[in-house]
Formats: structure tokens, sequence, C-alpha cells
């Protein structure tokens, strides 16, 4: 039997594309919100159509129990050029309906788009996915190696799904994972930043609170006064390498195009800092001997661990306040692949192609499930249709026309990876 070309696999995805948009659509009418609905139906509905196109794959508990299993499927061969392809078929809840202007389950398609909870974010990028291996697998295709798909149902709430697949073995040797998260056409996420978990804490002295002006230690507006100066952290840098700096001028034009702010792209190589959480008080007319906050703080490439303690140390050192204590949680460290490998040149050249337009390989301002592979030395990127403005909100849509050439990229890069010409 000859080898399919990837032309032919190319046209394939156009020949196909009604079966992917429905395939997008059947995923959409499941309801599967993390945590409200459970993950079982969508668990089945992947796993049918993996089998309805000969593809063999596992069910298997994670980190988050029996109630958010992942799916693990392969096809390939043992030697050769390994690829990994990651998404989550998980959803956030819809919200309040009357916000929407469409049933958020109906997947229904008009104005050139497919409307509906999950299709940003990801269930068109994971369609994508599904697609394109089944498309491969059918094909007869003799691949030089192997491809590999990891399905987490918990990322939008826990994110511990894609942590398993790396901690037991799943992503091992893997040259090359793409993660099907939302980009738009003409961004490539190549890096990432870091998180921190920043806890302050504020001892005070209980007191009756008639007299807590003047007796007593208010350890809420110890915190406050603190509180007012965490911004100061957007001034600790990262440190990148000079083959870094087209990447970082890349993200911080997209951010700046993305984000009304002038200032904006400060993100990207600088640290960030949300107070999120804030406890503190028993009640209305007691003097608070306890207060704390959380604080979100996203790390740039190459900051250092000593420079955000020394900003903080600073910070409430300036203050001028006794009594406050911070402790830290290290969540993970900024990431990036480097921009000159096969898996991000080939993606590059293909989105060009199939667009005629411009792409920017970048770096994303915030975090994501790209960073547990890259912790294991596998060059990692982020590409998959969406149109921003729905995600997580209401009214949630993708261009019919984003998810067909999305397949078409997937399709030519895994030909270019896996020895198909």
């Amino acid at each position: 039997m000859p080898q399919v070309t990837k032309e032919e696999l190319h046209k394939k995805v156009l020949d196909h594309k009604e079966e992917l948009v429905s395939l997008c659509q059947d995923l959409i009418r499941i309801k599967n919100q993390s945590p409200l609905d459970p993950q079982e139906p969508a668990v089945d509905f992947v796993r049918r159509y993996l089998a309805s196109h000969g593809i063999d794959s596992q069910r298997l508990v994670a980190y988050a129990g029996e109630d958010y299993p992942v799916i693990y499927a392969r096809i390939g061969s043992d030697e050769g050029f390994h690829v990994v392809l990651n998404g989550h078929v998980d959803v956030v809840p819809v919200g309040n309906l009357s916000g929407w202007d469409f049933d958020p389950f109906g997947a229904e398609v008009f104005d050139g788009k497919i409307h509906g909870r999950g299709a940003s974010d990801m269930k068109c990028g994971l369609a994508v996915l599904l697609f394109s291996m089944a498309l491969l697998n059918e094909s007869g295709a003799n691949l030089k190696g192997d491809i590999r798909l990891h399905v987490a149902t918990d990322e939008e709430i826990a994110g511990t799904g894609t942590k398993w697949f790396c901690d037991h073995g799943y992503a091992d040797g893997a040259d090359a994972v793409m993660v099907g998260e939302p980009t738009g056409h003409d961004t490539i996420e190549i890096g990432q930043k870091g998180i921190l978990h920043l806890t302050l804490t504020a001892h005070g002295t209980p007191g009756h609170g008639s007299t807590g002006n003047y007796k007593g230690d208010n350890a809420i507006t110890k915190l406050a006064r603190v509180i007012l100066h965490i911004d100061e952290l957007t001034s600790v840098p990262g440190h990148y390498l000079p083959s870094q700096a087209q990447a970082v001028a890349n993200s911080r034009t997209i951010a700046e195009r993305t984000i009304d702010n002038p200032l904006v792209g400060n993100v990207i190589d600088h640290c960030s800092a949300n107070v999120g959480i804030i406890e503190g008080g028993g009640k209305i007319n007691q003097v608070p001997d306890l207060a704390s906050c959380k604080v979100d703080v996203r790390l740039p490439y190459g900051c250092k661990h000593e420079d955000v303690v020394a900003a903080v140390d600073r910070i409430i050192e300036e203050s001028g306040v006794k009594g406050v204590e911070a402790s830290y949680e290290w969540i993970a460290e900024g990431n990036y692949t480097d921009d000159t490998c096969l898996l991000v040149t080939s993606l590059k050249d293909n989105i060009e192609s199939v667009w005629g337009e411009e792409c920017l390989p970048a770096y994303q301002w915030a975090s994501s499930d790209a960073a547990h592979y890259r912790a294991l030395g596998c060059p990692t990127i982020q590409f998959g249709p969406a149109n921003n403005a729905g995600i997580h909100g209401y009214n949630e849509d993708v261009d019919v026309e984003d998810v067909v050439h999305a397949a078409e990229i997937y399709m030519l890069t895994l030909c270019d990876m896996l020895g198909i010409e």
C-alpha cells in the first residue's frame, strides 16, 4: 500500500470539514461544567469517537479521583518522533442564563460561527486534536513515530490531570507537545509566566469595637496599609536570554493590542500581583486580632525568588506596619520553548501558509498545563481556534473558518514531524 502524502491528508481535512463541525457541536452539547456536572458523559463520548475511528483508549483515574478521570490514547510506532496532543474537555459554568443570547449548550451554527459554552475554551480545540488523530489513523499513514493523546477533565478547577500524565511517564521522551488551548490564528504561545501564591498575615490585639480607635491593634487596617503598596511588585523584572528578545517584543505588542492599556506590555516581562482573597475579623463589634490576604503573583521568565522576597520585605518595612508576615508557595517557574525548534518553525510556516498572514511566537501573561511538559524538557506550544471575547463569559463562540484552518494546520504540522511528505 503506497504511503499517503501530506497533500492528500490536507485534502482529507477539507473533504471532511462537515464532520469536524459536527464533532464540535456534539462536544458542546454535552453539559459537563466543572465542578457542577459529571464529566463521565464527555469521557464516554470522546472514547466512543476514538473507537469509531479504530483508536483504542484508556480511562485512567488521576489525582482528582474517580469523578475526574483522564483519557489516554496512542497511535504510531515506538521508533521516531514522539508527539503529544493535549487538551481538556471540561468547561466553566455558564452563569446566569439571562446573560446569554443563545442556548449555551445548543451548539448552533450561524453567522459563520459555532456558538456555545466551550466553543473557544476548548471543545473545538479538542475536536481538532481528535479529528486530526482519527484521520491519520484511518488513512493508514506510516508514521515515523507516535502520537499520544492526553485529555484532562479537571483543567478548569484543579488542573491536575495533565500533571498526572507528566508524573506517571506518559510524556516521557516526547519531542513535541501541542496543547489545543485557545490562542487565535495569529499567535503561537511558546512560553508563559510562573505562579507564586503569596500570603500576607497581620497580627493585632483584640478589643471592644466601641473603643477600637483608641485601644487595641486592628489587624485588618494593618494589613490594608500593606496591601496598598502591593502593586510595587510589578517593578520586579524577569531575566531573558538575548535569543528571547524577539518573542518578548512580540508578546508586549500582543498584550498592548489585546488589552486597552498603554502600560500593559509590562505584564510580559515583569511580575504582576493581584490581591484575590482577604480574610479577617469575626464580629463587627470586636477589634480583629488576625487578618490575611492571598496574592496571585505571576513570575516572568528568569525572575529570581530572592528578588520577589526582597521586594515583599521592602513593601512591609516601608509601610511602617509591625506584625505582618509573608509566606510563599512557589507553584511554577516561568518557562518557554525555543522558537527555532522544529515544532515552532513548522507550526509557524503552516499557519502562515494556510492563513496568508504573519503569525507571532509569543509568551503568555498567564499560565497553563503547558508548564508541566516544559518542566520535563519537552518542546511545547499552545495553539487553537478562539474568539477570546466570550471565553469564561457569556455568548462564547468561535469562527468555523478558524476551526477548519486549525485542523489543516495541525495535520500539516503532524506530517512534518512524523515524516509524511
